[in-house]
């Protein structure tokens, strides 16, 4: 009897399938998407081409298999062929419906092919899940494809176009997204807000009282005849200071209250992002990455490949019913019954979540954290901790503190003092709520206040009984604290993520590569964990949102994120809506060639040149940055770099400060002509310098003298750090120009007497290879990062490791006829970035 095949993603996915379903059904994995736009040529047809046919053909993408899959898709038709029924098990979103979209177009040929050809969705790898999948398998949603599809067109429609026109402006190996170029935006303006700041000076008053009965309280100045006060300035906080000297202080009000905090709902992508980054300062990308994994399966000892939580992109908070009761047997057995609500807690998704997901849950809560440790790594744990605490704490009953506000009159000024002490927990003896999760003011907690009665009067605490202040002199009661507004902080990944859901701009499951995708571009730079604009993002950025005002605003990009909901769910054609896009970016492009400022041919500033007088400053680019140059060169040869001026005490360095090498003294951060750079503060006696790394303030590690002597020229060897990695040079350069690369150990298998090493291509855009040491004489190149380990199969001396955003990372041999293929294990943040 023919077994049916089941497809999916990743081996991981189907190695934990395979467990359910028994040796009826064959499962393999398509490692991603199969078919995508070709890579060399635009690939969309559009109403102003040149050679512009049929109308209805406007838009509709030509897709390619792609390149480095023929493989899979031969193994897969073959596997097809052998089978009674194909079912394909992609994820539960337009991504995974487009991948069974085109693999059921390669696999169903002919009629007869695709009748046996069947789509199943489960939102959780449990048996019951893909049970209940498999007994009512359906079709590819259309429906989902074209949005999937609308989507891609949109981007390289944007991309495309776009990319080009930032080569001839400004320069060569950028590009510009439709989100991306968005979420840049709002962390320019972000930026932008911040400088334009002005900060203003105000005071606030404090007194610290004693009742009856302990303890000390502070009471905060609130208003004054009934009204609010601002103090603006030293005097006239001295001027409040001195009317309350004489003032007798009563109570003249007691509110006592019981206060409620309820649970947050389980997970979404986007709160679970938020929450790993606050509370486990995981970035999105990690956060995803290690959410997939848990999705599709852990090996759990005995029981083998286990998935641990449900599907991890999703905007739905709804939660099944077997996981709601098995979620209050659990509140009830581990916590008690006075943790359990009466009735299930039921929350209500917002207006555009995709509800037939449900939220990111354990598969099975009985699971708990401690009981598969020993199974996780430590990040993984940590992750899935967090699922599960959020997930048990929203099930359980609110927590309740005792609030007391205590209203103070003093002469016409009126004091408040608020407390809340904790008077039972609820849920928050599974999950602690952290203040970005709080949507109200939480600074009273925890602060208890003395029993006090309406009417009581109270009395200054003596100064000399408080603490001193931090110059050592006496504590001053009352006393006024000078404050400064401060600007809008810059975004965290959080808070973007955040901001990005509240404007509707992308969805859940984009968060994490849109903000990859413009701190890789070097648009966005990390400073303490928040992301701050590089001056060629501001630049790009101001760029694109003048000439694309209207593609690039955020509500129009929120709304185009709704128009591909309404062709999800059959509402719209999608053609309709990549058309209505298209005749207003066409406009717009077709503007911006002719109007668009260049940076190559330099940007008026208005500013005449320092140097001759004469000529005008122009703002413009090179391989080193931004500096402004004169109109009349090469008459007149003065530049001037506009870089940010870094700060001397920021130069960074694992071990701390850096030293001279030479002379032992520290250096600092000095402006060049090409930009900072690191100078030995023994200038002039010492002129030793070293670059910085590449839109950093960290130190280039200094060349490192070797004891050996260079083959062709017999002078001595240095090991030298540039911008490709490490390599050795000779110390007689530039007369001398041998170079020797550090190579990876592994020997080369076409030459068999060189050794690989790691590359980076010089052409377009910068890409990382791996090739033989021994080039041009041999000629041997892979894109993939070679592992010396042997091939268990065939005994290759090393295998490779395989990476992409379409697919996950596997181990596999490179020798011709082996298919030796398995997931390859999780790298290291650093390494991930890498490879």
């Amino acid at each position: 009897m023919a077994r049916s095949l089941v497809i999916v993603e990743s081996p991981a996915k189907a190695k934990t399938i395979n467990k359910y379903l028994g040796r009826n059904y064959s499962v393999k994995a398509s490692l991603g998407h199969v078919m995508d736009l070709p890579k060399k040529v635009f690939g969309i047809p559009l109403p102003d081409d040149a050679q512009a046919g049929d109308p209805e053909t406007f838009f509709v993408p030509t897709l390619e298999t792609i390149p480095g899959k023929t493989k899979v898709i031969n193994e897969l038709k073959k596997a097809a062929k052998e089978a009674d029924a194909v079912y394909l098990a992609g994820d539960p979103d337009r991504e995974g419906e487009a991948i069974c979209a085109h693999l059921a177009q390669q696999l169903g040929r002919n009629k007869t092919e695709r009748k046996k050809i069947f789509r199943v969705m489960f939102n959780e790898i449990t048996a019951k899940a893909i049970k209940a999948a498999f007994e009512k398998p359906g079709e590819v949603n259309t429906n989902l494809v074209d949005a999937q599809q609308a989507r891609r067109v949109l981007d390289r429609i944007v991309g495309y176009k776009i990319s080009p026109l930032l080569w001839d402006k400004v320069r060569r190996g950028l590009s510009a997204g439709r989100v991306q170029t968005v979420a840049l935006r709002l962390i320019v303006e972000r930026e932008v807000a911040i400088r334009a700041f002005q900060k203003r000076e105000y005071w606030t008053i404090h007194a610290l009282l004693a009742a009856a009965e302990p303890p000390i309280f502070e009471a905060k100045l609130w208003k004054y005849k009934g009204a609010d006060l601002d103090i603006p300035s030293e005097a006239e906080a001295q001027r409040v200071l001195a009317e309350l000297e004489p003032a007798k202080w009563l109570v003249s009000g007691v509110t006592q209250k019981e206060k409620r905090r309820y649970p947050a709902p389980p997970f979404t992508t986007s709160k679970l992002q938020q929450a790993a980054f606050n509370k486990l300062r995981f970035t999105t990308k990690r956060t995803m990455a290690l959410a997939q994994r848990l999705y599709e399966g852990v090996e759990l000892g005995e029981e083998g490949a286990v998935a641990l939580i449900t599907y991890m992109r999703t905007d739905s908070v709804r939660v099944g019913a077997d996981a709601l009761a098995q979620v209050r047997d659990l509140i009830g057995t581990d916590y008690g019954a006075t943790y359990l609500p009466e009735k299930p807690i039921f929350y209500k998704s917002k207006k555009d979540a995709q509800d037939a997901h449900e939220a990111i849950r354990p598969t099975d809560v009985a699971r708990t954290p401690d009981s598969v440790r020993k199974y996780l790594d430590d990040d993984m744990y940590r992750l899935y901790r967090l699922i599960w605490q959020r997930f048990v704490a929203s099930q359980m009953v609110p927590a309740v503190f005792d609030q007391t506000t205590i209203d103070i009159a003093a002469g016409d000024y009126q004091f408040r003092a608020s407390g809340a002490v904790l008077k039972f927990n609820g849920f928050l003896a599974a999950y602690e709520i952290d203040k970005e999760e709080l949507e109200e003011d939480a600074e009273e907690e925890g602060r208890a206040l003395p029993v006090i009665a309406e009417g009581e009067r109270l009395r200054l605490a003596d100064p000399q009984s408080l603490p001193r202040t931090a110059d050592g002199a006496e504590a001053k009661n009352p006393r006024g604290d000078q404050h400064f507004t401060e600007p809008p902080p810059r975004y965290t990944e959080a808070t973007l993520v955040k901001e990005l859901e509240e404007k509707g701009i992308g969805r859940p499951s984009t968060y994490s590569s849109i903000i990859s995708t413009i701190v890789d571009r070097e648009y966005v730079s990390k400073e303490q964990g928040r992301l701050a604009p590089t001056m060629l993002g501001e630049k790009v950025s101001e760029l694109l949102v003048k000439s694309f005002e209207d593609i690039f605003d955020v509500g129009f990009t929120a709304r185009m994120e709704e128009e591909l909901d309404e062709i999800e769910e059959g509402k719209l054609p999608w053609r309709n809506a990549v058309k209505d896009f298209y005749d207003r970016f066409a406009l717009d492009l077709e503007q911006a060639k002719g109007d668009m400022e260049s940076y190559k041919a330099g940007i008026k500033t208005g500013k005449k040149c320092e140097k001759c007088g004469k000529g005008e400053l122009l703002e413009r680019i090179s391989r080193h940055g931004f500096f402004l140059g004169c109109d009349r060169y090469p008459d007149c040869d003065f530049t001037q770099d506009i870089s940010p001026e870094p700060e001397s005490e920021n130069v960074e360095s694992e071990a701390g400060p850096e030293y001279c090498e030479n002379c032992g003294k520290e250096m600092t951060i000095k402006r060049g002509r090409f930009g900072p750079f690191l100078a030995c503060t023994g200038y002039p006696d010492c002129k030793t310098t070293r670059r910085l790394v590449h839109g950093t303030r960290k130190a280039r590690q200094p060349d490192q003298l070797l004891d050996e002597k260079c083959p062709e020229c017999g002078a001595q060897l240095v090991l030298k750090h540039g911008r490709f990695g490490e390599f050795t040079g000779c110390t007689a350069y530039p007369k001398c120009k041998f170079i020797r690369s550090k190579t990876l150990g592994i020997p080369c298998p076409k030459c068999e007497t060189g050794e690989l090493v790691e590359r980076m291509s010089k052409k377009g855009r910068m890409r990382r290879f791996y090739g033989c040491n021994k080039y041009p004489a041999c000629d041997f190149t892979t894109p993939y990062r070679p592992i010396h380990e042997p091939c268990p199969k065939c005994g290759a001396k090393f295998v490779v490791e395989k990476r992409s955003k379409n697919a996950p990372a596997v181990r596999t041999c490179l020798k011709e006829g082996c298919d030796w293929e398995i997931p390859a294990p999780e790298s290291a943040p650093a390494e991930a970035a890498a490879s």
